[in-house]
C-alpha cells in the first residue's frame, strides 16, 4: 500500500475504536509510523561513523576539578530528578512495577530513590522535586504506594508516558480492536520506549510548571540502577557556564567491560555527537560494534538535559530521534511490531552536547537475580538510599555473578539463600541447577557450583569455598 493510503487506513482503524487517548498521542504514534513508512535501510551509513573528537568526552575527574558550587542550595533548586518508572517486574518473576521489588534491608527502588533526595533536600536544605515517567503499565500501582511518602521531604510529580497500538507485521496495521486493555486486547498496546519522555512530559504540562518554578536541568535515569545519584559535581559543570555556551545535554558514559558489548555507545557522525544502539548496527558489523576496542564505552542512560531546551525543541517539533522497531511474538503466536525511540538519541539535537566519563560505581542497574545478590551482599554498604562499594573490598571491580535459571524469580532466589554469603574477596561466582546456600557461607576467588539435573547440591552453613568447583550431589541432611 501507498503510504498515504497506510495512514489513512490507519487513521480508519483509530476511528472505528473509538479513539480516546489524547489527541496527542494520536499525533505521536501517527507522526512516528509516518517515519517508519518513510526510512528505507539502516539508519546510520557504517562507513560515516566516526570515534568522538577528543573533548566531546571529558573524564570525569577533569569535572570534579571545577569543585563544588560557592552555594549549594542555590544549585539544586535549579535541578529535578527525573525516573523512568515504567517497567514491569515481569522478567524477574515479579508482578507490578520493577520499582516495587524490595532489593536492599526491605527497602525497593522507589524506596531507595526517595531517600537519596530526602536526604539531599534535608542535608542542603533544599528542595528537589522527583518526578517519576510512568507507563499504562506502572502508574495505578505506583499511584496507591506514592501516600507512604506523604510525610517526606520531598514532592513527588508524575505523569505517564504515551500508549502507542502494537503493530501487525504482515498487515502493518494496528491489532487492537477496541480502546481496551483487557481481554482480546490485552496486549494490543505498549509504552513507546523512553524517548518518549520528551513528548510526554511537555505534554502532561508539568515541563512548563517546573520551568515557572526556576528549575534548569533534569538528571534523568533508569530507576533500578542504584548507582544514578544526583552528582553535584556535574550539576555544578553545568549551571556555572556562560549562558550563550551552556551545554544543554550531557551523556554519562563509562568504559565498557565484556559484560556491557551491547551497551549503545557515543558517535561521531556527519558533525554531530550521536548515540549508536545495537538495534541500529547492520548484521555484519555487529562484532565490530561489541568490539572493546573500538568503541571504548558505552552509554549509562544517566542524563543531564536542559529543561528550557526540551521545551524549545518540541515546539520547533525538531527533535528527530532514530525508530527502533522492536519485532515481538505475542502469546497467540503472532507477529507484531512495536515503534521505540530511546531518550539518549536525542543528545544530537542539543547544543553543546558532551559525554562525561563517569567511574562504574555510577552504572549499577539491577536486571537480573544475578544482579540482585550482588547489590544485597556486603560488597556494599548502604547510607541514606545510596550503595557504595565497601572499603573492606580490595578491589573497585564487581564480581562477575551467573545465576542460573532456578534462581531468575525473586522468589526461588529469596528461598535458596538462608543468608546472602560474604562475598567481599569473591572474583566470579557461577551457580547452575539446584543450589542452596546455608547460612554465613563465605565465597572467594572463583567459584563455580554445577548440580547436575536431578542433584541437588546444599552449601552447609558456615562453608567457605574459595576456588573451588563443586558439582554432583552434595545433600546435607538433619540427622
Amino acid at each position: 500500500k501507498t503510504e498515504k493510503t497506510q495512514i489513512f487506513t490507519l487513521a480508519g482503524v483509530f476511528k472505528k475504536i473509538r479513539f480516546r487517548v489524547s489527541r496527542k498521542d494520536f499525533s505521536g504514534f501517527k507522526n512516528l509510523f509516518h517515519r517508519f513508512l518513510q526510512v528505507k535501510g539502516p539508519s546510520v551509513e557504517w562507513a560515516k561513523i566516526n570515534r568522538p573528537p577528543e573533548d566531546s568526552i571529558q573524564p570525569y575527574e577533569k569535572i570534579k576539578a571545577k569543585g563544588l558550587p560557592n552555594n549549594i542550595t542555590e544549585t539544586l533548586n535549579k535541578l529535578v530528578v527525573v525516573k523512568l518508572n515504567g517497567g514491569l517486574g515481569t522478567s524477574m518473576g515479579c508482578k507490578g512495577p520493577k520499582s516495587l521489588i524490595s532489593v536492599r534491608n526491605e527497602n525497593t527502588f522507589l524506596d531507595l530513590t526517595v531517600q537519596q533526595i530526602e536526604h539531599l533536600n534535608k542535608t542542603y536544605n533544599a528542595d528537589v522535586p522527583l518526578v517519576l515517567m510512568n507507563s499504562f503499565n506502572t502508574d495505578e500501582d505506583t499511584k496507591k504506594i506514592l501516600q507512604k511518602y506523604s510525610h517526606h521531604r520531598v514532592k513527588i510529580h508524575t505523569f505517564n508516558q504515551s500508549r502507542y497500538p502494537r503493530i501487525n507485521k504482515e498487515s502493518l496495521l494496528p491489532i487492537a480492536t477496541n480502546m481496551g486493555m483487557t481481554g482480546e486486547n490485552a496486549e494490543a498496546w505498549y509504552p513507546p520506549g523512553h524517548g518518549d519522555i520528551y513528548a510526554s512530559f511537555h505534554n502532561s504540562g508539568l515541563l512548563d510548571n517546573l520551568l515557572a518554578e526556576g528549575r534548569e536541568y533534569m538528571f534523568v535515569s533508569n530507576i533500578d540502577n542504584l548507582g544514578a545519584t544526583v552528582d553535584l559535581f556535574i550539576l555544578h559543570h553545568l549551571i556555572c557556564q556562560p549562558a550563550d555556551k551552556r551545554c544543554e545535554f550531557i551523556m554519562e558514559v563509562t568504559d565498557k567491560t565484556r559484560a556491557d558489548v551491547k551497551g549503545g555507545t557515543l558517535i561521531q557522525y556527519e558533525d554531530h555527537l550521536r548515540l549508536l544502539e545495537i538495534a541500529q548496527v547492520p548484521k555484519a558489523h555487529v562484532d565490530e560494534f561489541k568490539s572493546v576496542t573500538k568503541f571504548k564505552i558505552f552509554n549509562t542512560n544517566n542524563l543531564w538535559i536542559s529543561l528550557s531546551a526540551i521545551k524549545r525543541l518540541q515546539e520547533r517539533n525538531s527533535m528527530d530521534l532514530e525508530i527502533i522497531v522492536n519485532p515481538k511474538t505475542l502469546d497467540g503466536g503472532l507477529n507484531v511490531i512495536q515503534l521505540e525511540t530511546a531518550v539518549g538519541a536525542a543528545i544530537k539535537s542539543f547544543n553543546n552536547a558532551m559525554g562525561v566519563n563517569v567511574p562504574r560505581s555510577r552504572f549499577l542497574p539491577v536486571k537480573t537475580s544475578s544482579d540482585l545478590l550482588l547489590v544485597m551482599s556486603n560488597l556494599y554498604s548502604l547510607d541514606a538510599g545510596s550503595l557504595t562499594m565497601s572499603k573492606k573490598r580490595e578491589f573497585l571491580t564487581t564480581p562477575h555473578v551467573k545465576l542460573g535459571s532456578s534462581f531468575t524469580k525473586v522468589q526461588d532466589f529469596l528461598t535458596r539463600f538462608e543468608n546472602i554469603p560474604d562475598m567481599l574477596e569473591l572474583d566470579h561466582l557461577t551457580v547452575s541447577g539446584d543450589v542452596t546456600f546455608g547460612k554465613n557461607v563465605s565465597l572467594k576467588g572463583t567459584v563455580i557450583i554445577i548440580a547436575n539435573h536431578g542433584d541437588r547440591i546444599d552449601i552447609p552453613a558456615g562453608a567457605m569455598l574459595e576456588n573451588k568447583i563443586v558439582s554432583g550431589n552434595l545433600r546435607i541432611l538433619d540427622h
